[in-house]
């Protein structure tokens, strides 16, 4: 049974070796269009969650922005 296990590990054979050339470049573009795609849609994403902030950000109320300031009153006493 070895022998039989290590002959078929020397005629490993890949899937792309029984594929033709044509339907193989098809699938590589496809794999390439697809990863453009989400590349595409996590940068959407980042955008969308910037102007998310900024708009936040921008209608923050006086409290707020007191609230996150580094300065004291303490320090200017």
């Amino acid at each position: 049974m070895k022998k039989t296990n290590k002959k078929k590990d020397d005629q490993a054979v890949s899937v792309s070796d029984h594929l033709n050339s044509g339907l193989l470049e098809q699938l590589k573009a496809v794999k390439k269009g697809l990863a453009k795609e989400q590349e595409e849609k996590e940068a959407a994403l980042e955008r969308e969650r910037i102007e998310e902030r900024k708009k936040r950000e921008k209608n923050k109320s006086f409290e707020e922005l007191l609230n996150e300031s580094p300065l004291s009153w303490k320090d200017y006493k």
